[in-house]
């Protein structure tokens, strides 16, 4: 998406060059007028970004990697030389030992939950140690780029959904063998109570802005008395490993839009957040019982359909 708005974009300017008759001042070499520089910055000021602009929150774990809780992958880059066929496709080039160490770096800098590091799982067993490298030896090499001294920069994804989610996030989490859909839910209570039951909402978004928590696999929400209200307890393993106990954003109108929790998200404000790694959200005794008041909300926590929206 983000290369083809690009490329709209890019084609407009070159429209908006030859309109402006800028075309032929720079085709000659001869200075730009300083109007001309200052309309040019601000239409280039306005062009579409990646990351940012989408809401995503990504998070800077290594000089050389980082993470982006958005779409649940982590980054890293390493040096190494080009092989024997500098031409072929990123994808079919064998990551170089620099690159795979930092992506492995990187993976242990992710935050299980407000006690745990990943580092904290390879440091206590050997076996899931080994697995992880399994994983980073398979990792998709998403970018390759050709340096002046001869060098290739390389850049490799490691998705933390599935397999990754799998090994890593707490046992606690179990399988949910049957869960009805919404629409069962409100018949069912339609059938015992002879009446309407209450809306179930289509997700729930977390404000946690302005506390300085952080992102997690495994985060907790609790109330103002430390009851869980969303945590491992509460979610299916089988959400949780194929899409992430919760999403990440920066901004609540990504977060709206975000197809976890789009419809009618219920929003809730983030008074707090504790542990040794801030991510364990407090809300008011209040929210915690609208969320809880509803079943069809907790049928929704049990499927992962929660958004934090942190800055």
């Amino acid at each position: 998406m983000f290369s083809h708005t690009w490329c709209v974009s890019n084609s407009l300017f070159l429209r908006f060059v030859r309109l402006t008759g800028l075309m032929t001042t720079v085709t000659r070499k001869k200075p730009v007028p300083a109007l001309a520089v200052v309309i040019v910055a601000l239409f280039l000021s306005v062009l579409p970004t990646s990351g940012t602009d989408r809401g995503y929150f990504t998070e800077t774990v290594t000089p050389r990697a980082h993470i982006d809780w958005s779409t649940g992958v982590i980054y890293a880059k390493g040096i190494g030389t080009p092989g024997e066929d500098p031409q072929a496709k990123p994808s079919t080039v064998p990551a170089d030992s620099d690159t795979l160490d930092n992506l492995f770096q990187a993976i242990q800098r992710v935050r299980i939950n407000s006690q745990v590091f990943v580092s904290d799982l390879v440091e206590e067993n050997q076996m899931i140690r080994d697995q992880l490298w399994g994983m980073v030896r398979e990792a998709q090499t998403v970018k390759r780029e050709f340096r002046s001294d001869g060098t290739v920069e390389t850049t490799l994804a490691l998705d933390m959904k599935g397999g990754f989610a799998q090994l890593s996030l707490p046992r606690e989490i179990k399988p949910v063998p049957e869960i009805k859909t919404i629409s069962q839910e409100r018949d069912d209570e339609k059938k015992i109570t002879g009446q309407n039951a209450p809306v179930a909402h289509t997700g729930l978004i977390l404000d946690a802005r302005g506390i300085q928590a952080v992102a997690a696999m495994s985060p907790r929400i609790v109330n103002e008395n430390g009851k869980e209200i969303y945590g491992p307890a509460y979610a299916s393993r089988e959400f949780a490993v194929q899409q992430g106990m919760a999403g990440f954003q920066t901004d609540m109108d990504a977060a709206r839009n975000n197809p976890r929790v789009l419809g009618n998200p219920l929003t809730v404000k983030c008074l707090s957040a504790g542990g040794k790694m801030p991510c364990d959200f407090v809300i008011s005794n209040a929210d915690a019982s609208r969320i809880q008041s509803v079943s069809g909300n907790l049928l929704l926590l049990k499927q992962c359909r929660v958004v934090i929206v942190l800055d």
